[in-house]
């Protein structure tokens, strides 16, 4: 991961002349508990020591959620959409917020002034969470900036795919899940059209790692990450947190949006017009198993 952003990093800044080299963008997508919060923060740590000495920020796009009166708003809004009943899928983060934020990193560089970006409190209102007043401050010049996030470089797609997808069984979980059971038609189609908004955002990066586990068990390992993450963290807080069953109804919520959407990071956009994601050519695939072993990388 190291040597491909440095690599990014490098054709980067040959395409431009001068000391005002705006930061390379680096989107960085794995689902829960795949250790993507992990890689991301060993990524960074890499890249800011001896010898590369890099300055690097990291904005994970849970921290662009709606406040919790925002979420709130947006569920009640949405009363039969399940999908929206919570943070976490597209359509529950604040998306002028986001915007306004990358442009300014964007700009960074040729500015002396500092910013601040924001960080949400999943622990807030019983586990609803909410953004606070203050958030974590990062100073120009910065080398690399990191968008890490469960539905980084989703795309919306197009209505035909939706409906064969939502009468398939869900592959390696066919004993287990049914997304009609789920999810209506009409709650997908909001979710895509929510979608489109964070196309801008994704165009903004310049680089991209995908973190994906075993083709065998895509989404099946999913809950497996998730439910080991959870009995991690209770078993150092005294217990706390969800239940099995809890975690379950957790990630059942976001099988959704790998299944519809999570191709777009290598398909872009599937409209009559089509778009490839920019970081087609710069993109690594990382692949790892059912423990978090490397199996293999490879561009994209």
């Amino acid at each position: 991961m190291t040597e491909h952003v440095l690599s990014c990093l490098k054709n980067h800044r040959s395409r431009f002349v001068g000391p005002r080299v705006p930061p390379l963008f680096v989107g960085v997508q794995g689902p829960q508990g795949s250790g993507k919060t992990f890689l991301t923060s060993h990524l960074h740590r890499q890249l800011s020591i001896s010898p590369h000495l890099l300055s690097v920020a990291v904005l994970s796009i849970d921290d662009l959620y709606l406040t919790h009166d925002g979420l709130a708003s947006l569920a009640r809004d949405h009363s039969q959409n399940r999908l929206l009943q919570g943070r976490g899928l597209p359509g529950t983060h604040d998306i002028e917020l986001g915007s306004i934020l990358l442009e300014k990193i964007k700009r960074i560089n040729g500015k002396p002034d500092e910013l601040e970006l924001p960080i949400f409190d999943k622990s807030l209102f019983e586990g609803e969470g909410d953004r606070l007043p203050h958030g974590k401050v990062i100073h120009p010049p910065i080398d690399v900036f990191i968008l890490e996030g469960w539905c980084v470089g989703f795309y919306p797609t197009s209505v035909s795919l939706i409906e064969e997808r939502l009468d398939k069984p869900v592959p390696g979980l066919e004993d287990r899940f049914d997304l009609k059971s789920l999810v209506r038609m009409e709650d997908v189609l909001t979710i895509n059209e929510q979608l489109k908004a964070y196309v801008k955002w994704w165009d903004t990066l310049d680089a991209f790692i995908q973190i994906k586990g075993p083709s065998s068990s895509l989404y099946k390992i999913i809950y497996r990450w998730r439910l080991e993450q959870e009995h991690y963290m209770k078993a150092r807080n005294g217990g706390k947190g969800m239940t099995d069953e809890q975690v379950k109804a957790f990630v059942d919520r976001y099988i959704p949006g790998y299944v519809f959407f999570g191709d777009g990071i290598t398909n872009g956009l599937l409209d009559t017009e089509g778009k490839a994601p920019r970081w087609i050519g710069s993109g690594l695939m990382v692949t790892i198993g059912q423990d978090r072993e490397l199996i293999e990388t490879s561009k994209f």
